[in-house]
């Protein structure tokens, strides 16, 4: 039934592999349950409600994603756009929680509609070939920075913006000794090596007291702060018509760009470079946003951590489908999720992100029409902490360098297209 259903054998994979993929992918992606009630508890939202529409909306949105895209991509409330909801809407703008659900349901209602019309597929397979590549190892360099700053190893710092953190500390040399555990038990390509590193790396943590034992089961706070609480009432301000229209932004490049990352370490790819099957995909990812809104969480998003699960061998929409089981079963066991720490988790996005950088070596360095626009794609995303602002600077430069060196026949009209949008994103929406 499972091979008739995930296409497993047309894969190349098994069920056995499709489910550790899925815990490798909801290990590596487990501190969004944690994360999330913390920020959006900041906009003055319960924590305990948050924490129940986290888990459901990941539930949910990974379940479709599964089931309807069969793509082992996982979803759940994406990191940014939580910060964006709580700290430039809520707290920036003076607004309430409840205005800006509203906010996020509309722009996932919107990105329902684009999914279904052939208007956003066109718009993410209008990315030019070397430049998907390009996003990929932008976000490689995003994970790499993402775990080396969640255990302490890369700190801000006055003077240099950045530095080196305190390696004498337990985060760090757990961290340290997960990573290359993970690249040992990878290199000897031993089956599960990334979910090894971060099982094995857990239970020394806690035989060390760097992790408290993991506590028992409990029952799911109320979600009922949080349920359907939009409010209504400043549905027509053109203020909110901006935020809806930022949060649709944000949330459909960083999605393009995790689903074109994902795909090709998955090999989803077909021969043009552009994903198979991709408006599924988009479909799924797009009603996440509006369930959770409806639950009580920002927007919901492909996660770039699906990554690990496709390493660990993750092909089809079982995968995605285990980490929606595995979701569910955290509303009850939420003390022992607790028991996976940073210093286990981080180190395996440092070592996809490491893997992930191979997408440069498809980018022509030979014609800075095309090695230009790709370094600036790839280091813009962990400079700027964004997927969707790396694509669009690269996008920018892409245009203006082709066109300026006389290569108009390198620029399509979506190019342009995504050239111009973007433009207006970073000198109109950006500034408001």
């Amino acid at each position: 039934m499972l091979n008739k259903l995930f296409d497993l054998d047309a894969r190349g994979t098994t069920a056995r592999t499709e489910i550790v993929a899925g815990i490798t992918t909801f290990l590596a992606m487990s501190y969004i349950i944690f994360v999330n009630p913390d920020i959006l508890a900041n906009a003055g939202m319960d924590r305990g409600a948050v924490f129940v529409a986290t888990c459901l909306s990941a539930a949910i949105g990974s379940a479709i994603m599964g089931l309807y895209a069969n793509y082992p991509i996982a979803i759940a409330p994406g990191m940014g756009l939580n910060a964006y909801f709580t700290y430039g809407v809520v707290i920036g703008m003076g607004l309430s929680w409840q205005v800006a659900l509203m906010a996020v349901f509309l722009s996932g209602v919107i990105f329902v509609v684009l999914s279904l019309l052939p208007i956003r597929e066109w718009i993410i397979n209008a990315i030019p070939m070397e430049m998907k590549m390009a996003i990929s190892a932008g976000i490689g360099l995003f994970l790499i920075i993402i775990g080396l700053t969640g255990v302490g190893i890369v700190t801000s710092h006055p003077a240099t913006i950045v530095g080196l953190g305190d390696l004498s500390q337990n985060a760090a040399l757990l961290a340290i000794f997960c990573f290359c555990l993970i690249g040992i038990l990878e290199a000897r390509k031993v089956p599960g090596g990334i979910l090894i590193g971060i099982l094995a790396t857990t239970l020394i943590g806690i035989v060390f007291g760097a992790a408290p034992l993991p506590g028992l089961l409990s029952m799911p706070p109320s979600i009922e702060p949080t349920l359907l609480a939009m409010d209504w009432s400043q549905a027509l301000n053109l203020g909110i018509t901006i935020i809806v229209i930022s949060f649709l932004f944000v949330d459909m490049f960083d999605t393009a760009g995790t689903l074109v990352s994902v795909a090709h370490r998955a090999g989803l790819l077909d021969n043009k470079g552009n994903v198979t099957n991709l408006r599924r995909a988009l479909v799924a990812d797009s009603t996440a946003t509006v369930v959770g809104a409806a639950l009580g969480t920002s927007s919901a998003t492909s996660y770039v951590e699906s990554v690990a699960g496709v390493k660990a061998g993750g092909r089809t929409g079982l995968t995605a489908l285990t980490v929606a089981g595995l979701f569910c079963l955290a509303l009850f066991f939420a003390p022992l999720a607790g028991a996976v720490q940073p210093y286990a988790t981080m180190p395996a996005l440092v070592y996809v992100g490491c893997l992930m950088l191979s997408g440069l070596t498809h980018v022509n360095w030979q014609d800075p029409t095309s090695f230009v626009p790709a370094g600036i794609t790839a280091v813009a995303m962990p400079l700027t902490y964004s997927i969707a602002n790396g694509i669009g600077l690269g996008i920018i430069v892409y245009v203006v360098l082709k066109l300026g060196a006389g290569k108009w026949r390198d620029v399509g009209p979506g190019a342009l297209v995504l050239a111009a949008a973007f433009l207006a994103k970073f000198v109109f929406l950006d500034s408001v």
